[in-house]
């Protein structure tokens, strides 16, 4: 079963079950991939939902830290319960441990010999921790990676 239709499920059952927060973001998603899916004229991939959901992820992540900061802890549980039922459809993380031997073999592979090689190093560890990593934890360890040589 695809990520779409997992989504398209969920809505279903949240629709059924009177899940109002659940409805919201589903249908806020949903929404999203429709919108892709016009725009290429076919059925979104999972690499697409995918993105989607990083998108929706992060942003809900800033909105927690932005209302955290100013004080509406009403509106930051709000965007928590949205950011838990969000990455719920994520794959898992990868521990940091996992991160640091594949951005290791990343910069063996390509030859890496300093901080010059950054972009390079960073393009390749993301192929390949695709999805399973937070892009701005893999920047900080390829940067420490790179120093280090």
């Amino acid at each position: 079963m695809s990520i779409s239709d997992k989504l398209s499920n969920d809505l279903k059952n949240a629709m059924k079950s009177g899940d109002k927060e659940k409805l919201s973001i589903l249908r806020m998603i949903i929404s999203a991939l429709k919108n892709i899916e016009i725009e290429s004229r076919e059925k979104a991939s999972d690499d697409d939902t995918l993105k989607i959901l990083r998108s929706f992820q992060k942003r809900a992540k800033d909105s927690i830290n932005q209302f955290s900061t100013a004080g509406r802890t009403d509106l930051a549980d709000k965007e928590k319960a949205e950011l838990a039922i969000i990455t719920g459809y994520l794959p898992s993380q990868l521990s940091e441990d996992d991160i640091i031997n594949a951005v290791r073999e990343a910069a063996d592979a390509l030859g890496a010999t300093g901080p010059a090689d950054m972009g390079k190093v960073m393009r390749e560890a993301m192929t390949r921790l695709k999805g399973q990593a937070d892009g701005k934890l893999v920047n900080t360890i390829v940067k420490q990676i790179l120093e280090a040589r």
